[in-house]
């Protein structure tokens, strides 16, 4: 086990997948308001991949953060694809619209996370980078021989990170999924600093409590929990995990925003502070696409709510007994 584990910033952290043209094309200009605006409302942890917008969103956060001092901000990005040049690409490629002329290449070996890491930095145009995440290596993405394509990974990529991160390369390294199974799979054959876990931490979604989050307790590891919102339910929309809503849950949200609106909190806001109360989690990192989104989500994290509306949810069954919640 590491010596010291690394603390990114937090608790507020910026997603980078709607940088990429996650859904919707963001105009370049707006991209770097949100970018900005984050910073200006002091939000310090930024997360990219090559996937976002093949390398889009890596350009875009880049350009926005060479500005400033690097060691203020933590920095991360995946490995896991690499991008290959292409004359013609479609309009729209794995739900990114106008992405860069770049195809996606499944490579999680050592070479492969390498030369990954090599390009980042070419797009970012940024001396270093802090976190390094192994993307999209579980069942969601990779079908049922996702165990396969997991034992390549750590065989590859996780040997090559645990070197980078032993030479001080890079500061840490971990999985960056929304399933939480190779996430625990990784703890148990090796040694992970963070994991970047996807809507699976939430005020709807509680699998992570059960073992990976004690897990990562028990072992000094930490948790980023992105997707806060499970893609819009929890902040006022109608999807969970980008697809419509089921009516269970649909009820479920509707129930703990009665009860935050009994006390004037705004359901973001319990929603992105239930996320950061566990003591294993360090940050929540949603994907803003406009700086009015930022500054939304600053304020949600800023609201103070009374601890009655915890007990209450607790009360009605709505939050497990056992889940942290503020104590402030």
């Amino acid at each position: 086990m590491s010596a010291a584990r690394f603390k990114p910033h937090g608790p507020l952290g910026m997603g980078g997948a709607p940088l990429g043209n996650l859904f919707t094309a963001i105009p370049d200009d707006l991209a770097t308001g949100a970018i900005v605006a984050a910073w200006d409302a002091g939000v310090r942890h930024f997360d990219t991949a090559p996937h976002y917008g093949a390398g889009l969103s890596e350009h875009r956060i880049g350009a926005a953060l060479r500005h400033h001092k690097r060691g203020d901000y933590t920095l991360s990005t995946k490995v896991g694809r690499l991008l290959e040049p292409a004359a013609e690409v479609p309009e729209i490629a794995d739900n990114f619209q106008h992405g860069l002329s770049f195809t996606r290449k499944l490579d999680y070996s050592y070479d492969g996370a390498m030369r990954s890491i090599e390009d980042s930095l070419q797009r970012l145009g940024l001396p270093s980078i802090d976190i390094v995440y192994i993307h999209d290596c579980g069942e969601d993405w990779l079908g049922a021989a996702w165990r396969e394509q997991f034992d390549v990974a750590m065989a590859g990529a996780a040997r090559a990170l645990t070197k980078l991160r032993e030479e001080g390369v890079i500061k840490a390294w971990g999985f960056g999924v929304n399933v939480v199974e190779p996430c625990i799979l990784a703890l148990e054959r090796s040694d992970p600093d963070i994991f970047l876990v996807a809507g699976r931490y939430t005020l709807l979604d509680h699998t992570a409590l059960k073992e990976l989050l004690p897990k990562c307790e028990a072992r000094g590891a930490r948790a980023v929990i992105g997707g806060p919102y499970n893609s819009g339910i929890l902040a006022g929309g109608t999807t969970f995990n980008y697809e419509a809503a089921p009516p269970d849950l649909v009820a479920r949200a509707k129930a703990i925003g009665a009860v935050c609106a009994r006390y004037g909190v705004d359901l973001k806001a319990a929603a992105l502070q239930f996320v950061v109360a566990h003591p294993a989690v360090v940050a929540a990192i949603p994907g803003p696409r406009t700086a009015q989104e930022v500054t939304q989500n600053a304020a949600a994290m800023a609201q103070k709510i009374p601890l009655d509306v915890w007990a209450e949810l607790k009360a009605e069954k709505l939050l497990p007994a056992e889940a942290p919640t503020p104590t402030e």
